[in-house]
């Protein structure tokens, strides 16, 4: 048994890839691989890629380097949505042994036959209309949280974006499925699952392998709420458009849905937003903001924005800037706009100066501070429940309430993975929330 292959996993990106990751890593481990850390002298290096940001091209190479640093005759193998965009350019980075796309990455093991360098990357990556298959993951990042995977795909055409180019058409896990793996994660004593897909709010697109629905996201959040042993479920992240208000009075009832929505508004400016072919208009998202607080004040509510899109004038941005401004929100996730490759909005005049982009992107994470800030202000003095984590950060423990307000209180083993009845006190220096127990047990 001593002469094991030895695996290790790197993943760039989202959740949804970082489930996708796990999946692939059960495969090794039921194949007889040990998995070992990235840090470590491996026989296989699999990079589970990202195409959303420019930087996880340059991020690639760099990781390349670094598995090649710690064993030169190590077998590399690239995976995901950069590598089904552009197979033939990561097959070229030095030390790449195999490049997999959307499809054949989870049947990896059976790639990896002879683990003998190869001069040139190997590519194997279909064309994207083959990728109409699901698979269905979850991934266990720590002991706190699990995310899991419900959907994959976009049938949208956001002019900007290039993921269903990299994943294909939206389709959705069997509904048994989901609960199968969502009972398989609490049977692990894990307390929180996040669900991830690329287009969530579509889910039960595809259960069928075509544009068939039996289930709807409502359903799959009505039928989650029933699994025993999970004691919290978040959504990661849903288009306005498919966040109906069925599903916003469900979660505000719901036993183990937390009050936290993370929904993508890209640009407050109605004529970006047609350009970005984005179906909504800012008005329906307004409502969609409105409709949360009117049933869950305390909800957390965070928001996409990108800035710097092809035609984006200073009047436009300041729409947004206000619009937000105005908005009861909690936080922001700031995008700067960046080319892509056979997407349309390349291909539109109006590009924006780097520099642009850069100021209107540094103004809109300043708002996002603010925001947070007036958000967690709202809480001081609140009663909540905060899930604590698992790492000791300079003699302090971490957690996130319901609401997803970060906490932090001396070091204590014991909490790690508990849930607590707090008070919120008041904030600390490094912006997260001081708290006191409550019915602490004397």
């Amino acid at each position: 048994m001593e002469n094991k292959k030895k695996v290790a996993f790197y993943t760039l990106g989202c959740k949804l890839n970082f489930s996708e990751t796990s999946t692939i890593a059960r495969d090794f481990q039921n194949e007889g691989f040990e998995r070992v850390d990235f840090e470590e002298i491996a026989d296989i290096y699999v990079i589970n890629t990202c195409s959303v940001t420019d930087n996880a091209d340059k991020q690639f190479k760099q990781i390349v380097k670094k598995a090649m640093k710690l064993n030169d005759k190590a077998f590399v193998a690239a995976v995901g949505c950069y590598a089904q965009l552009k197979p033939e350019e990561l097959a070229a980075v030095d030390g790449v042994d195999l490049v997999l796309g959307a499809t054949e990455k989870f049947k990896i093991t059976d790639y990896i036959n002879d683990l003998s360098k190869n001069d040139m990357g190997e590519v194997h990556s279909c064309e994207i209309e083959e990728a109409d298959f699901y698979v269905g993951s979850y991934s266990i990042g720590d002991r706190t949280r699990a995310f899991l995977k419900v959907q994959d795909g976009c049938d949208y055409k956001c002019t900007y974006c290039t993921i269903p180019l990299a994943r294909g058409i939206s389709r959705s896990d069997a509904l048994e499925n989901v609960l199968k793996n969502a009972k398989e994660i609490s049977e692990q004593g894990i307390k929180e699952i996040v669900l991830t897909g690329v287009n969530i709010g579509d889910y039960g697109k595809g259960e069928f392998g075509n544009k068939k629905h039996e289930h709807t996201f409502l359903d799959l959040v009505k039928a989650l709420d029933e699994v025993e042993g999970i004691e919290r479920l978040r959504i990661s992240s849903i288009e306005p458009n498919l966040l109906k208000n069925e599903t916003i009075e469900f979660v505000s009832q719901s036993r183990t849905f937390v009050p936290h929505f993370h929904i993508p508004l890209q640009s407050g400016s109605n004529d970006i937003l047609k350009k970005m072919k984005r179906r909504y208009m800012r008005e329906l998202y307004s409502d969609r903001v409105a409709k949360i607080r009117e049933v869950m004040p305390h909800a957390c509510i965070g928001v996409d924005v990108i800035v710097g899109f092809p035609g984006e004038t200073d009047d436009h941005f300041l729409e947004t800037y206000h619009f937000l401004n105005d908005l009861d929100i909690s936080y922001l996730h700031v995008f700067t706009y960046s080319e892509r490759d056979n997407t349309e909005a390349v291909e539109m005049d109006g590009v924006v100066p780097m520099n642009v982009r850069s100021k209107r992107s540094k103004m809109l994470r300043g708002l996002s501070v603010k925001k947070r800030r007036a958000f967690y202000e709202s809480q001081i003095g609140t009663n909540r429940t905060v899930l604590f984590e698992s790492e000791n950060k300079e003699g302090y423990i971490h957690g996130f309430t319901e609401n997803y307000v970060k906490v932090k209180t001396p070091w204590n083993p014991e909490l790690v993975n508990t849930l607590h009845e707090i008070n919120l006190t008041k904030i600390d220096e490094d912006g997260s929330v001081r708290m006191e127990f409550l019915n602490v047990e004397a």
